[in-house]
């Protein structure tokens, strides 16, 4: 490990394709380390939580490896972490899954429901709408596809930030029969729907621009 280079944590709580997301992390530069320990995931520069499966299931297997404690931590001392696909899910409020709710993680307002489309899941490579100033898609195609595995997302962004002090997430969307949330910038939580580890090159870069963060 260089003396620049940036330790990351993909966290391993059974439910995400952390191979593929260690892969796509080690392509970029940083030092990744698949693992559930305690101390490790606290003290990386980053911690990223995949997920994949139904919202309960990953909540489950979040709490038995204390994961949702080690997320709550991190955040509350600005500690980086990124989620993807229902590893952002979870960090809504709550997610309902064929008529049962389930609690999240609670760090954003706001619920993850059925996806209403034509076509479910939601499989393939789609556009996003990012904000001009968005520093998880900085230097990326507005253009650019990203790739989505889904049936279920969140609809609403209700966050407001009142204090003038703090900077307001930024909330990128995306479309499949209807808009939904495809990521979020919020201070130390940055999350995204689809998955950057299986979208190339943009996806690539955009996990460039997280590490650089940290």
């Amino acid at each position: 490990m260089s003396e620049n280079q940036k330790k990351v944590v993909v966290f391993d709580y059974g439910f995400g394709n952390v191979r593929s997301a260690e892969r796509a992390l080690a392509r970029v530069g940083a030092d990744v380390e698949i693992t559930r320990d305690f101390d490790r995931a606290m003290n990386a520069d980053g911690l990223l939580v995949p997920g994949v499966g139904a919202f309960s299931a990953c909540m489950d297997g979040l709490k038995r490896a204390r994961g949702d404690w080690i997320v709550g931590r991190r955040l509350a001392g600005g500690r980086p972490v990124m989620g993807i696909c229902v590893g952002m899910q979870i960090l809504f409020e709550r997610g309902i899954e064929h008529g049962v709710e389930t609690e999240g993680l609670d760090e954003w307002p706001g619920t993850v429901g059925p996806l209403k489309a034509d076509v479910v899941p939601h499989m393939g490579w789609n556009t996003v709408e990012a904000p001009e100033d968005s520093r998880l898609f900085a230097g990326l195609d507005p253009e650019a596809r990203y790739y989505f595995v889904h049936s279920y997302a969140a609809h609403d962004w209700t966050l407001e930030v009142t204090n003038a002090k703090i900077r307001a997430p930024k909330v990128t969307w995306s479309t499949h029969g209807e808009r939904f949330v495809a990521a979020v910038e919020n201070g130390a939580l940055w999350a995204t729907q689809f998955h950057p580890e299986k979208s190339g090159d943009a996806g690539a870069q955009l996990l460039t621009n997280w590490i650089e963060t940290l």
